[in-house]
């Protein structure tokens, strides 16, 4: 693993709604088969391990994420109609809905409800 930090970090603005900064502190170099551990100050965590063929993004959804405390959520900008994959923290579900609400995101999925996403691949004949 090899970190290369960006010093001063790279500012830059987003936001759909309300416009905040971002820094970008620098870059992870991964070869196959290591991982990196992101750690929050209430203890979640959340792993990326990269393999030969790419990434795993995140720990298994419905397994080791939410028992770190992450719940990941299938959203959708209303109109762009871009996919992403966020990681909610356990108590922080009001400023998630708040966030979603404030970029105009819609909640596809929950992805560690078994259920439910069994259910979506069935229906979508499981491709």
């Amino acid at each position: 693993m090899k970190f290369d930090p960006t010093n001063p970090p790279r500012r830059f603005e987003v936001g759909h709604g309300i416009k905040f900064e971002l820094q970008d502190c620098g870059t992870v170099h991964l070869l196959p088969d290591e991982q990196v551990t992101f750690v929050t100050e209430t203890g979640s965590q959340y792993d990326v391990v990269r393999k030969d063929w790419g990434f795993y993004a995140t720990p298994s959804l419905n397994g080791r994420l939410p028992q770190f405390g992450l719940h990941g959520a299938l959203v959708v900008n209303q109109e762009s109609r871009r996919y992403y994959v966020l990681l909610v923290e356990e108590g922080k579900e009001d400023r998630f809905k708040a966030y979603c609400s404030q970029e105009g995101l819609r909640v596809v999925l929950w992805l560690d409800r078994t259920d439910t996403v069994e259910r979506w691949c069935d229906d979508s004949g499981g491709s």
